[in-house]
């Protein structure tokens, strides 16, 4: 009965061994695929805030320079915008385009210029008041960073310039809305879901109009002339984007 038991069991033991022999080997423990790159593809909404500032300076065609001082001011507002992300299956380095379109008001602008001519006090005062630019935008998507350049088209609107005259002021006949051109670069983070944030630069470039003041008293006729009317701001912002 035991021999019995022993030839079972080697019998057994052999058929385990020929089988395991006949298995192929383990092959590797598969990982899981890494995530998806993030896709700035979409249109996207968002605010921002900073500061901006200018260096107006004003002379007149009697060779007159009018001395002055310009301050950083407040900036803040929205924008709207969409991108396109080209179709790129790498998971570093993707190209993207967009459009945008801001509005930022600028409320706390102060470029007063004064002179004296003629022997009069004359002073000039030209107040930027909100900013609007629409832009072109090209990128380099690093995953969820974004760096990107941006061009195109400005508006600023402005308050009536104010002369004061040997202390009577009046307002002379000028449009209230300049227009130019703004390029600026910066750097976006997708920090959560379809949020981002960005920091962003901007200079924008605009006329310097001209307008004549009337001879008024003993002060003789004369033709202002603005100059280095162009803007620079940095701000930072947020946005939500939707999905493509």
């Amino acid at each position: 009965m035991k021999r019995l038991a022993l030839a079972v069991a080697l019998s057994a033991w052999a058929g385990s061994a020929a089988l395991a022999a006949d298995m192929p080997p383990p092959g590797p423990i598969s990982k899981a695929p890494p995530p998806p790159p993030y896709n700035w593809s979409g249109f996207y909404f968002g605010g921002n805030l900073g500061a901006g500032w200018n260096n107006i300076s004003i002379t007149d065609t009697n060779g007159n320079s009018f001395s002055g001082t310009s301050s950083t001011q407040f900036v803040g507002g929205g924008q709207v915008g969409l991108n396109y992300q080209f179709p790129n299956y790498q998971f570093w380095g993707v190209a993207v385009i967009g459009i945008e379109a801001d509005f930022d008001w600028l409320p706390n602008t102060n470029n007063t210029n004064s002179a004296t001519i003629g022997g009069v006090p004359v002073s000039v005062a030209i107040n930027n008041r909100w900013l609007t630019t629409v832009t072109g935008r090209f990128g380099y998507a690093f995953d969820r960073v974004l760096a990107y350049a941006k061009g195109g088209a400005a508006w600023v609107g402005a308050s009536n310039p104010s002369i004061a005259i040997n202390g009577v002021a009046f307002a002379p006949s000028t449009s209230n809305t300049n227009t130019g051109w703004t390029a600026g670069f910066g750097v976006e983070w997708a920090f959560a879901g379809t949020w981002s944030v960005r920091a962003e630069y901007d200079y924008v470039g605009l006329n310097n109009p001209t307008f004549v003041v009337p001879a008024i008293g003993t002060f003789p006729g004369d033709t202002i002339s603005t100059n280095n009317r162009n803007f620079q701001m940095v701000t930072a912002g947020i946005n939500y984007k939707f999905g493509w």
